[in-house]
């Protein structure tokens, strides 16, 4: 298979937040945020694997900043690293200042999709080759994570968590 860099994956959401879709507090709900990066990384998916892709977990959210009403809100997905069936998907959300313009991000988040054929069997997706420092340092962390994700949900054993090993134990 073709290896295939993030660029070829990256997606690109701008909405703005409407009355809608905010809480009491006039800021964007959770939930709402989630959909969106959910669709970001679901194109990023499909992109990079050319497949039907399905969200199979949602790894990391960070709600670092509220995202007030009337916000220009950007949502950035790219495949941060596959593995045979899997796709990390990175997501990057900025929120633009309505009297500046300056973009500054708000978020983050960590999905995981798998690509499968028609009869919804996973199937191969292609390798990814980071071209930045920062797509690097994501695809370099994106093995830690996932063995820590398999470690938590009791599909490996801790002593075969080899990346996790090396940060945490000398050997």
């Amino acid at each position: 298979m073709q290896p295939k860099t993030p660029s070829d994956s990256r997606t690109i959401m701008t909405d703005m937040v409407l009355p809608s879709e905010t809480n009491p507090l006039n800021n964007l709900f959770g939930g709402e945020l989630l959909a969106r990066m959910d669709r970001a990384a679901s194109i990023a998916a499909r992109r990079h694997s050319r497949r039907i892709t399905v969200t199979a977990s949602v790894n990391h959210v960070a709600f670092n900043r509220s995202v007030p009403l009337g916000s220009v809100v950007t949502v950035e997905a790219k495949i941060s690293r596959t593995f045979r069936t899997s796709m990390e998907v990175y997501i990057d959300v900025w929120m633009e200042d309505r009297f500046s313009g300056e973009s500054t991000k708000a978020n983050e988040a960590i999905y995981t999709f798998v690509a499968v054929d028609e009869t919804g069997k996973p199937t191969e997706v292609p390798p990814i080759i980071p071209e930045t420092a920062l797509e690097s340092e994501r695809f370099e962390g994106a093995l830690r994570r996932k063995q820590l994700s398999l470690v938590l949900a009791g599909k490996m054993k801790p002593n075969d968590a080899t990346e996790l090993r090396a940060l945490f134990m000398k050997e």
